[in-house]
């Protein structure tokens, strides 16, 4: 098992490293572009350079069931899905198949309202309750990530 940050503007990536070190996963860091991260063998950062999508398409290459990804990207969510991992984003939520089809029907209704000229409002601002919901869904999700199958 190893969890794979979209980092690029993730707001809980500290957050996530404790709550691995914790159950001892592993976490890959992916970003187009240098970021800090802390020492430790078990926190490692994949700098991905190229097109837009490089780091997606490094994330998606990677994943696999029984793994973890952290990400808002939707897009990105769907394809880790058929991947078979968990995904999750920063506030707390869980992608599922039925979930992330109806958020990139919304993405794509906003995106089409927008380029008609019309107003749609940005998403809320990241609160503690957030960081709280998000704390809560990756540790429940690690301890049943970690758990023998049932037979």
């Amino acid at each position: 098992m190893t969890i794979f940050v979209d980092a690029d503007g993730c707001p809980v990536k500290e957050e996530t490293y404790r709550v691995a070190q914790r159950h001892s996963v592993p976490v890959v860091v992916v970003s187009n572009k240098p970021l800090r991260i802390p020492s430790s063998e078990a926190i490692s950062l994949q700098l991905v350079e190229g097109s837009f999508d490089a780091a997606d398409d490094w994330i998606v290459q990677q994943a696999a069931p029984g793994d973890l990804v952290i990400t808002a990207d939707i897009p990105l969510a769907a394809r880790c899905l058929q991947c078979g991992a968990v995904v999750l984003d920063h506030r707390g939520g869980e992608f599922t198949d039925e979930s992330v089809g109806q958020a990139l029907a919304g993405r794509e209704l906003m995106s089409h309202l927008r380029a008609m000229g019309g107003f749609t409002p940005g998403p809320r601002p990241f609160d503690a309750k957030d960081r709280s919901r998000f704390l809560h869904l990756l540790d429940e999700r690690l301890r049943k990530l970690a758990r023998p199958p049932r037979p």
